[in-house]
């Protein structure tokens, strides 16, 4: 099939450090290519990819100080696609509710991954509004706060099967991986650890958004606990020695999280994870098989002490059944086949 890619401009594809949905998109590209697909990633100049690159603005949004007015540079996006849109067979957008209004108004394939939060009111008022345009949720939890969108399936994130594996390390902390903000809940880990007696590593990027939560909150714990380290952001050539080296990874989430890529990153690495019953946690935990799935600290520090009997083996091997880039690839490829039938395309439209 010919596919278009169309990534988020706020980091390359894939980042550099710390970025979610870029990274999905560079695995789901990379994976589509592999698989024989003429694929066609529209992002970033400084993007990295197999795919024929089309790039959209010169380096990634973030990394950008000419960068003024990021709304303009996605509506220059969305009509460069549309210009070209005949060429493919399917057009893949990760960019939100941008492509909404123009594409609804073709005829070519097209659907919409929608990756974060959306019990925001804005957002309710503004995909309703759409509400026949084709969507795919990233977990079947994300879905709540608008039901009844056009969503014509759920694909769980995944991960290329080699680039994180388990180490030889010797385990003896617990890790905290990912984004310090206060739904992700880094002062309940320290918190875990601090009563499990157990030393905790934070590998974790600080935005600009939230450095007044890190200085006033995050960094005094820090600084009064000795047993906290906080290392900052690492790639992904530097986690399989940081997952595989802990107990457990600790994902003390207190908001709906549509996702959570970490989870499965320290699966891979045969880690088991300890997260708080909130958003996707249940779709992507098999509670006492790769993780204990918790509802408050004192229970999380008492499977702290339970997640030794777990078998890192399975851990891996479930991660390697249900979230590798090949099956998301695959998931996609029949969401794509299935768009690009006549009655499906009807359907999407008359729905």
């Amino acid at each position: 099939m010919r596919i278009a890619q169309i990534s988020p401009l706020f980091e390359a594809v894939p980042p550099k450090l710390y970025g979610g949905t870029e990274r999905v998109v560079s695995f789901l590209t990379e994976e589509l290519v592999a698989m024989g697909h003429d694929v066609t990633l529209f992002a970033s100049g400084d993007s990295l990819t197999s795919a024929d690159l089309a790039p959209m603005c010169d380096q990634a949004l973030r990394l950008d100080p000419t960068a003024k007015d990021w709304v303009a540079i996605y509506h220059r996006m969305m009509e460069l696609i549309y210009r070209h849109k005949d060429a493919f067979d399917v057009l893949h957008f990760h960019t939100d509710y941008f492509p909404l209004s123009l594409f609804s108004r073709q005829k070519v394939p097209f659907l919409t991954t929608l990756h974060g939060r959306l019990d925001l009111p804005e957002f309710q008022e503004t995909y309703s509004t759409f509400d026949t345009a084709p969507f795919v949720s990233i977990s079947d939890s994300q879905r709540g706060p608008i039901p009844n969108l056009n969503w014509i399936r759920t694909v769980l994130h995944g991960i290329p099967a080699d680039l994180l594996a388990p180490q030889p390390v010797k385990q003896d902390y617990a890790a905290f991986l990912g984004r310090i903000s206060p739904e992700k809940g880094v002062d309940r880990a320290i918190r875990i650890a601090g009563k499990a007696g157990l030393k905790l590593k934070i590998a974790a990027k600080v935005d600009n958004a939230d450095k007044d939560y890190y200085d006033t909150l995050i960094r005094p714990l820090i600084l009064d606990n000795p047993n906290v380290e906080f290392i900052g952001e690492i790639n992904d050539a530097q986690k399989p020695a940081f997952l595989s080296g802990a107990h457990a990874l600790i994902f003390p989430i207190n908001w709906p999280e549509p996702f959570g890529l970490v989870m499965i990153e320290a699966m891979a690495c045969g880690t088991p994870v300890i997260a708080f019953n909130a958003g996707s946690v249940s779709e992507v935990i098999d509670d006492g098989l790769t993780g204990f799935i918790v509802n408050d600290i004192d229970q999380a520090v008492r499977a702290v002490g339970r997640v030794h009997a777990l078998d890192r083996s399975r851990v891996r091997a479930t991660f390697e059944r249900r979230f590798t880039a090949r099956r998301m690839a695959e998931d996609y490829v029949d969401a794509y086949r299935n768009l690009a039938k006549p009655v499906s395309r009807l359907r999407a439209v008359t729905a």
